[in-house]
């Protein structure tokens, strides 16, 4: 058992996973109810608009294409991290981890460029209701790759005397670090979806 809070690194008896998962789990269902309630909004305002805008038309559908890939490429990489610290390798976790986090951060700067070209075609979100859905969710999805980005440099920075002292303890992090990161993935995955496709 690692120093400190208990079952950080081994299973809780009375639910079969960490504190550290569990936490993570929870924080991930308030997360999910977020985006839930604002998508269910993007339902409730198209279905009862009189007419609504070509979405794929309005908005660059090859640009957020590629920045789809991206992020997908960069959950296989946190995935590929999580296996090299459990695989006892720290220096493959530090290759791996950098090239997620070299793709995440890939990722806001092609959003930023995405911003900018809509920004000056006039694609404000207070031109309609999709344009102002569209802001939030991509924004309210930005920040969360961003904190991503903070929590996965912090393991990738200063892991090494964690994994060197408790290793186990530091897996546990990873892994609910992997875990919110392919959330952020999955939620992008949906937007790209709902808001580039249909």
């Amino acid at each position: 058992m690692s120093a400190g809070i208990r079952y950080a690194s081994e299973p809780r008896p009375d639910t079969g996973v960490t504190n550290t998962s569990l936490g993570m789990w929870l924080f991930l269902a308030s997360e999910a109810m977020l985006f839930g309630s604002l998508f269910s909004a993007y339902a409730l305002l198209r279905t009862g608009a009189a007419s609504w805008p070509d979405q794929s038309a309005t908005l660059n559908v090859p640009i957020a294409g590629v920045n789809t890939v991206i992020l997908v490429l960069s959950s296989v990489a946190i995935v590929r991290a999580t296996a090299a610290a459990s695989g006892a390798s720290f220096e493959r976790f530090r290759r791996v981890m950098g090239l997620s986090f070299g793709l995440g951060a890939l990722f806001l700067v092609v959003k930023a460029i995405e911003y900018r070209n809509e920004l000056a075609e006039g694609l404000l979100p207070s031109t309609n209701n999709f344009l102002g859905l569209y802001f939030t969710l991509t924004g309210l999805h930005a920040l969360h790759v961003i904190g991503g980005l903070l929590v996965n440099g912090h393991l990738w920075w200063t892991g090494e005397a964690m994994w060197r002292i408790t290793p186990e303890r530091f897996v546990s992090r990873v892994r609910a670090a992997a875990l919110y990161w392919n959330f952020v993935d999955l939620i992008w995955l949906i937007m790209f979806v709902v808001l580039y496709l249909l």
